[in-house]
């Protein structure tokens, strides 16, 4: 659905300077809106209810503009897309999605698939990664502590590769609630931590098949908080065989992340 083939080209007008908006935080929070750049990430928000409207530069393939046909579109020139963009390198094509605030209950369903707690991140690469791993791992979903990143976020948006539409994200969830919410006969809480004090491969060869793991993972230097570590049933730890010292804490969950769904799956021997 096209607004106007004519090209918006002035990065002074109220258009552009409200999307521009949604370059920060508050913005963010205050529109319930946020951005979304690049071929595969569009695509899959065009999948679901929650993309609003599109910009495009010419040049864009046929295929994406019809994926994106059912939505208002305006094409803008390259400036107004670097405006737009918050990358440096702009790949011509930036949607406007609304933000949807799920229960924390989607996110922790129990019943054998993983579920992820991050606890204090704050690197948007990292949560963004985590996403898309617990995406591709099949975990339920993936919750965010007040003090951790906005999943939202330009870079946390873009390293998922479009896995932030596919999963239940709840933000904003406090220790407390996630502990009280959850039923202790479905689920354990398990810390990923360097100091664990079991390894999580033998730890995991104990988990009955229909009994969930809520991971929780912490910030790359701090780690994960005492009040999370006092939360969880069990402090693990993976075991490192050549001379680092530590896994980022994107790697470290995609390493407990893929054990589990090999547990899940009869493949953890």
């Amino acid at each position: 659905m096209f607004n106007n083939r004519a090209t918006l080209t002035s990065r002074s007008s109220d258009r552009v300077v409200a999307v521009r908006h949604l370059h920060s935080r508050k913005g963010r929070r205050d529109a319930g809106l946020f951005l979304v750049e690049g071929p595969q990430a569009v695509r899959e928000a065009a999948r679901t209810p929650l993309i609003e409207e599109v910009f495009v530069t010419e040049g864009l393939s046929l295929e994406l503009m019809e994926i994106v046909a059912s939505v208002p579109v305006t094409y803008v020139s390259e400036q107004v897309m670097g405006a737009l963009a918050e990358t440096n390198s702009p790949q011509g094509i930036v949607a406007v999605c609304r933000w949807q605030p799920v229960e924390l209950e989607l996110a922790f369903p129990g019943g054998g698939r993983p579920s992820v707690l991050l606890d204090g991140v704050s690197d948007p690469g990292n949560a963004g990664t985590i996403i898309r791993t617990a995406d591709a791992a099949g975990a339920a979903g993936v919750a965010f502590t007040a003090g951790s990143v906005d999943p939202t976020n330009g870079k946390c948006v873009r390293s998922s590769a479009g896995s932030l539409f596919h999963l239940p994200i709840v933000t904003e969830v406090s220790l407390d609630h996630v502990r009280a919410s959850v039923d202790p006969s479905r689920m354990v809480f398990a810390v990923a931590t360097g100091d664990g004090a079991l390894d999580v491969f033998d730890w995991l060869g104990s988990v009955p098949k229909n009994q969930s793991v809520c991971w929780i993972f912490g910030a790359e230097a701090p780690g994960v908080s005492q009040e999370a570590r006092a939360m969880a049933d069990v402090q693990v730890r993976i075991p490192l065989y050549g001379r680092a010292e530590s896994l980022n804490v994107a790697a470290a969950a995609a390493v407990c992340l893929y054990a589990d769904a090999a547990r899940l799956h009869g493949k953890l021997r």
